[in-house]
């Protein structure tokens, strides 16, 4: 792999986690959501990643794919049920006081924050070092 390559594998990586911190950020700020637009309580979102994958240069087959970094296939529903919790004087209440409360676990969704912070940070610095290398090759010819 070239080193436009390296950087075309960071950015890819560096749009993913961006949306995977976003995505969980809007989890954490929707943890106490009862009531959307759609009606009923604010579903968890979670973020797909799959590898890219192109042709290889050589070999005709696509049994010759090579990984060439991340996409995001999008962010998906969380298919678990919403919490329930007994809160008779809460205006979301069905008639049994029950609400239902989005199933989100403000301890997993800071680990997630924190996972894709760091992901993002080790990726920027690939970048950098990438960037370093470029600038190094560009000294040496003059």
């Amino acid at each position: 792999m070239n080193l436009f390559g390296v950087l075309d594998v960071s950015a890819g990586a560096l749009k993913a986690e961006r949306l995977r911190a976003e995505v969980t950020a809007a989890n954490l700020a929707n943890a106490e959501t009862t009531r959307t637009q759609q009606g009923g309580p604010y579903v968890r979102q979670q973020v797909v990643f799959s590898a890219a994958r192109t042709p290889a240069m050589q070999g005709g087959s696509f049994a010759d794919l090579q990984v060439q970094g991340v996409q995001v296939s999008g962010p998906v529903s969380d298919p678990a049920p919403p919490v329930m919790r007994y809160e008779p004087g809460h205006p979301d209440a069905d008639a049994a006081g029950m609400v239902a409360y989005p199933a989100i676990n403000p301890v997993q969704e800071m680990v997630d924050l924190m996972g894709a912070a760091r992901a993002y940070q080790l990726n920027a610095a690939a970048v950098q070092s990438t960037k370093n290398m470029v600038q190094a090759s560009i000294d040496i010819l003059h």
